[in-house]
Parts: structure tokens; C-alpha cells; sequence
């Protein structure tokens, strides 16, 4: 299956990164950085990855409004109208409801991918095989597909998708199941129970279906999101959408598009795989794709580390910088600019919490 001009991937860049802190900050999140050490920021790599099935004029970017030039620096090959910039974060719903209005005034018999912009995925040729069969079952369809990840282990950080797999006329001579269930992330009880039974699979948050498929369902399931945006229909492609989407996306509901369309559609359905998929969403996930020494120390960052009677700790310094950590085990110290954090890797879901602290208390500049 070659490039389509019927083929769009919508790229989700509006978040902050902030389990990411202090090396995502505001003015710098996660997805524009080489956590990796890659030679490549997570856009980028997202781009790159998603390239070879899709035209690059058919690449759109939602993002917040203060990077759209933080996205054209990373992908230069994009014009500035392909950049959607929100006015306010409204999660998963209302960003996709937008891409596909986008769309849909382009091209209405389009099919999209949509992708958050900071995840890794280490087997990019099989991960490419399953998206093109998506795209194949989704066409000319209401049928919306998430991807699913086969779970390595009892994850307590990522959304589980249990699978129906009775067969199906629909699906015969495919590998996609229906969607039974979507669950919340689990305690780690549950987590295990949720691996043991294989029938439960990691949501990837990665999406496959046509535009006049999800328009559809957006307007079943989120009515008010669907018409605020249908109502720019004249005004997509012009000079007059940014001013329209400013006016429009504050008053939507912040709801994501799996709780607001996936839980309560019936035409819900799964691709499973395995291709070395992480959404690197914390420290602890950086830390299983890290390099790592005869302790089980991973240091990043471009500075130097000195480490002694130190085991599983994660290391980050700038460039220029010296780090001398003594007696640590399972901890995180991570230094940018005017930040530091040390705190133990088992305590990284508190990191949100303490970025919140660090902003009432020092002020937005250390965020």
C-alpha cells in the first residue's frame, strides 16, 4: 500500500511533559527534546516514523498556540497552516474534533491517523504494517481502531483494552478484534490479573479511522464539541479559522476522546502488536530504554557523573556540569537550568504534584 492522497496524520503536540520535570518545562516540553539521546527530538522521530505513509502536505499538528514556531523548527518540511494551534488545552476530544473539521473541509473522504507526538516505538517497520491494515479496515467505514500494545508487564501507568476474540465476519482474515472493554489505569493487583488472563492490552492512545467515521461518532457521542466546530465550516483553510477556533475552544468540555467517544461507541475495535512500544511518559519508562551501567545507573543529559555506592539511579546534568552522587539507590536526580530534582524513583507519580507546589510557591519561571 504506497502514500495516499486520501491519507492524514494528525500529530498531538500539546502537552507539557510535566512528569518530565525539570527537564520538560513549559517553554521546552518533552515532545521537543531528545530525552534519548537519539540525535532526534520526539516530534521529530514521530514524523519521521509515519513519513513513508503519508503525503507531507497531508501532515497536520495540533498544538498549543506559544510552540507552533517550536513545531516548524522541528519540522521544517510543514507550512505554517498545517500547524493547529489551540488557545487553551482541552484534552484529546476537542483537538481531534478540530483535525478532522481540518480535514473533512480538505478532503472528506479521507481516512487520519492520529498519534500523540512523544512516544517510542523501536520496530517502525511492523509498527508501519499495522497501520497501513487500520487504514484498509477503517476506509469508507463508521469503524474506529485504536492500536494495542501487548503487555510485557503488570503496568500501573498505562490504560488497558480487553479484547473480544469471537470471530467476526467484519474482522475474518485480519487480526483485529472487537473492543470488549476499556479500563482505567489499575493497581498493580489488577494490572497482573489484567496480563495473566491475555486478553488485556495496553492502550497505545494511537488512532485509525476515516474522518466522515469519527465526525460521525463525535456527533452522537459529543454533540456540543461536534457543532462548536462544525460551525467553522466556511472558515477552515482561510484567514479567519485561528480567529474562529479562539473563539470556540474555551467553552469545550476538557474530556478525552477515549472517556467522550471510544467507552461508549459500538464500532470500537483493536489492532494488538508488538513492536518495542513506550509512551516514555515518566522517568521510570526513560529508565527501561536507558543505557545502563554494572549498577544499573542511567546518566543523560550531556553532563559528567561521578557515582560511588550507587545502584538504579538516574543521573540527568547539563552539559558543562559535574554531578557527584554518592549512596543512592532507586533514585532520580535531574538537574535543568534553575531546577533540580532528587527524589526516589518509586515517588516519580508524585512529580506532578510537586511542580504544582514549585509553581504556587516559587513562581511560573521554574516550570
Amino acid at each position: 500500500m504506497a502514500q495516499s492522497k486520501n491519507t492524514y496524520c494528525v500529530i498531538m503536540a500539546g502537552g507539557i511533559g510535566s512528569r518530565f520535570w525539570p527537564l520538560s518545562k513549559n517553554r521546552m516540553p518533552k515532545q521537543f527534546l531528545d530525552v534519548l539521546g537519539t540525535g532526534k527530538s520526539f516530534i521529530r522521530s514521530t514524523f519521521e516514523r509515519f513519513r513513508p505513509l503519508v503525503p507531507v502536505e497531508n501532515f497536520l499538528v495540533v498544538t498549543s498556540e506559544s510552540y507552533k514556531e517550536l513545531v516548524l523548527s522541528h519540522l521544517p518540511e510543514l507550512r505554517p497552516e498545517q500547524v493547529l494551534a489551540e488557545p487553551v488545552r482541552r484534552n484529546t476530544a476537542p483537538c481531534i474534533a478540530y483535525a478532522a473539521r481540518r480535514i473533512a473541509a480538505e478532503n472528506p473522504e479521507a481516512d487520519m491517523v492520529v498519534t500523540p507526538a512523544d512516544h517510542l516505538i523501536t520496530g517502525e517497520a511492523e509498527f508501519q504494517r499495522i497501520v497501513r491494515e487500520g487504514l484498509g479496515f477503517v476506509s469508507g467505514s463508521d469503524k474506529l481502531l485504536t492500536i494495542g500494545i501487548k503487555p510485557s508487564r503488570p503496568e500501573t501507568g498505562y490504560g488497558y483494552i480487553q479484547v473480544d476474540a469471537s470471530p467476526r465476519s467484519e474482522t475474518a482474515g485480519t487480526e483485529i478484534c472487537k473492543v470488549k472493554t476499556f479500563t482505567e489505569k489499575p493497581n498493580v493487583e489488577m494490572a497482573r490479573v489484567f496480563v495473566e488472563s491475555g486478553e488485556f492490552f495496553w492502550n497505545s492512545g494511537i488512532f485509525v479511522w476515516s474522518v466522515a467515521g469519527i465526525l460521525r461518532a463525535l456527533g452522537t457521542y459529543l454533540p456540543e464539541i461536534d457543532a462548536a466546530f462544525a460551525g467553522g465550516r466556511e472558515k477552515y483553510g482561510t484567514t479567519q479559522e485561528q480567529a474562529f477556533v479562539d473563539a470556540v475552544y474555551p467553552a469545550c468540555d476538557n474530556i478525552s476522546i477515549d472517556y467522550g467517544v471510544m467507552e461508549k461507541s459500538p464500532e470500537v475495535y483493536v489492532r494488538c502488536g508488538d513492536f518495542g512500544w513506550s509512551d516514555i511518559g515518566t522517568w521510570g519508562s526513560l529508565y527501561q530504554h536507558a543505557v545502563r551501567d554494572e549498577n544499573g545507573n542511567a546518566f543523560g543529559g550531556g553532563g559528567q557523573v561521578l557515582a560511588y555506592d550507587t545502584r538504579g539511579t538516574v543521573v540527568n546534568v547539563s552539559e558543562g556540569k559535574v554531578a557527584v552522587v554518592e549512596g543512592l539507590e532507586d533514585y532520580l536526580v535531574v538537574e535543568k537550568d534553575n531546577a533540580l530534582l532528587i527524589c526516589r524513583r518509586s515517588s516519580e507519580q508524585n512529580i506532578r504534584n510537586y511542580v504544582e507546589d514549585v509553581k504556587y510557591r516559587f513562581g511560573e519561571e521554574f516550570i
